[in-house]
């Protein structure tokens, strides 16, 4: 089978800018035929040191495939990792390497090119050796001695461009590398093993998103300390349900821009217990705001004891959250509801939540808000002329109600359970606190797209944990003002949505714009651009940050075969 014309003869071309590899191109060129071949082979240069990577001996780690023909194994050009160039002319592409289109080729497909020998038309000995995703093909005629290499990508360095850009693909996009894996393996596609992959992300991926969420943080602090009345909110997520939570990420947002301005990750081994962990992500945060020299207005937190004793003291308003408050109001008032003499309340609840609301967003002191609140209980008894001077009526105009049974009288069980949960001094004392700033909402919607990054089923180390913080931030922060799209008339997009909160009924939410993704593109041009030219100040960064070394570190490492010797099955505890 002929692939190529008898007098043509294909030249090579170099894929990028600051690689050293030869690919095949459809330019050509008429050469005069001879009954032996004039060109001589040029000298090599120096050999290009691949990746260390185990992978010789195992069949999903390399490939060495011969079409035809033997070859001598003590040629040094054979051998994986002296990958020479081609005596085939080079061409150079303008293209960065990370934006050059990528393609699937078949194996078949891509043998066929190197089967027949350009220059007498015979049959080839076609030689194919793989690291990775990186694949380089040795075509050598027994007739015309004629023999070119082939690199499937540019080699930076001594790395495949291919493997470096598909783990920062892996990494800067949150996904998994053994999920990508898996996929990989289904379509037979060639890949490298997580060793690899964790190579890559510690000497360039996590430096550069790093530095990345560095830059982004000084200009938007530096933004931030030129304003006045900085709005602050801050809250906690750790890494896993329950109480026992190996990290705990503190977030502090601008909630006038709605952007992440601090990511700190406090690990629970680092202090007393996890009940200390969002004092001690709260003080982290505080300081990086000092050191830049951001004064806030208020900061919005949550009621937590240890935050409420922190800034006990401090020169700014602290408002507590009113989402907080509300979702623990609610959850009593809901389990008071269920009583036999107490159902009348479940008609209530949904308005006690409202009033809660517009009490935090209508009033300007303390004393207001406790007023207006407190005016709830003579509002559901169809009483809306009150004693206190700060709030003497309900604003609304008169009303007849037309159910009459949904007043409450006061006296009965239902009157008195909801007075003694509303009127609980802790109740009061958040309520004088209340924020008519808006945080729930930005901070949850924040920690929903961590879990995406960093799911609470993976158990990630430190810095791994980290990095996908900041990544969740980038992302946040970029798509955080996205207007609602609309349809080709111009019309606002809505969709019919059943939130568990509603218990069965459904409401209607703006559809935003898609998402963009520019930071991705941007990390992995760090990656590229700057990190692999030179990698060490941006590693020395990373080793900057503070951090507890691993529970396993501090401890004796056991003998391993007493560890193994000492293995008792749950089934057969207790069993002689």
């Amino acid at each position: 089978m002929k692939t190529l014309k008898p007098h043509f003869r294909s030249t090579g071309t170099q894929a990028s800018v600051l690689c050293s590899d030869v690919c095949v191109s459809t330019e050509s060129r008429v050469i005069k035929r001879f009954p032996f071949d004039p060109y001589k082979r040029p000298c090599k240069r120096p050999r290009l040191e691949m990746e260390l990577e185990e992978e010789e001996n195992n069949p999903e780690g390399s490939s060495t495939g011969e079409i035809e023909g033997p070859h001598d194994p003590t040629d040094p050009v054979e051998s994986v990792p002296a990958l020479t160039e081609s005596a085939d002319s080079t061409t150079k592409s303008s293209a960065p390497v990370q934006r050059t289109p990528t393609y699937i080729v078949y194996e078949n497909c891509l043998m066929e090119l190197f089967q027949v020998c350009p220059m007498c038309t015979r049959e080839s000995d076609v030689r194919v050796r793989r690291l990775g995703t990186f694949l380089t093909v040795q075509q050598h005629c027994r007739h015309c001695q004629y023999s070119r290499r082939w690199n499937s990508q540019p080699i930076l360095g001594s790395t495949p461009a291919g493997n470096l850009q598909l783990s920062a693909a892996v990494y800067v996009n949150g996904a998994s590398f053994f999920s990508i894996e898996k996929i990989f393996k289904t379509m037979n596609l060639k890949m490298f093993h997580h060793d690899t992959f964790r190579r890559h992300a510690r000497t360039y991926i996590e430096p550069a998103i790093v530095h990345k969420w560095r830059t982004a943080q000084g200009g938007m602090l530096a933004e931030l300390c030129q304003q006045q009345n900085v709005i602050l909110g801050g809250d906690m997520r750790t890494d896993s349900p329950g109480q026992n939570g190996r990290f705990g990420s503190y977030t502090m947002m601008d909630l006038r821009r709605n952007t992440v301005i601090d990511v700190q990750l406090v690990e629970s081994s680092e202090i007393a217990g996890n009940d200390h962990m969002e004092q001690e992500g709260l003080e982290r945060s505080l300081t990086v705001l000092k050191d830049h020299d951001v004064k806030p207005d208020c900061v919005v937190t949550d009621s937590h004891p240890k935050t409420q004793e922190f800034l006990s003291e401090a020169t700014f308003t602290h408002y507590f959250d009113v989402g907080h408050i509300e979702k623990g109001l609610s959850k009593k008032l809901r389990k008071i509801s269920q009583r036999k003499d107490c159902r009348k309340l479940k008609k209530w609840l949904r308005s006690i939540k409202n009033h809660l609301y517009w009490t935090a967003v209508s009033s300007t002191s303390g004393p207001e808000r406790v007023a207006k609140w407190k005016s709830i209980l003579n509002h559901i008894q169809d009483i809306h002329v009150h004693d206190d001077p700060l709030f003497p009526r309900c604003p609304h105009p008169h009303r007849t109600s037309r159910d009459t049974n949904k007043w409450l009288r006061a006296g009965t069980p239902a009157f008195r359970q909801l007075k003694k949960v509303l009127t609980n001094e802790r109740v009061l004392r958040d309520v004088w606190r209340l924020s008519p700033h808006p945080h729930t909402p930005s901070l949850e919607a924040f920690h929903t797209l961590t879990t995406r990054f960093a799911p609470k089923s993976v158990a990630l180390p430190f810095l791994g944990m980290l990095c996908r913080l900041y990544m969740a931030a980038l992302h946040f922060n970029e798509n955080a003002g996205r207007p609602q799209a609309t349809t080709a008339a111009g019309e606002p997009l809505f969709r019919v949505a059943f939130p568990k909160s509603k218990k069965g009924e459904c409401t209607a939410k703006p559809v935003k714009v898609e998402p963009t993704y520019r930071y991705v593109g941007e990390l992995v041009d760090v990656v590229f651009d700057k990190v692999f030219q030179d990698p060490t100040p941006y590693v020395e960064e990373v080793l900057k940050i503070s951090r507890n070394p691993d529970l396993s570190v501090r401890l004796d490492k056991p003998d391993e075969l007493e560890v193994i010797s000492s293995y008792v099955s749950r089934i057969n505890q207790g069993r002689t």
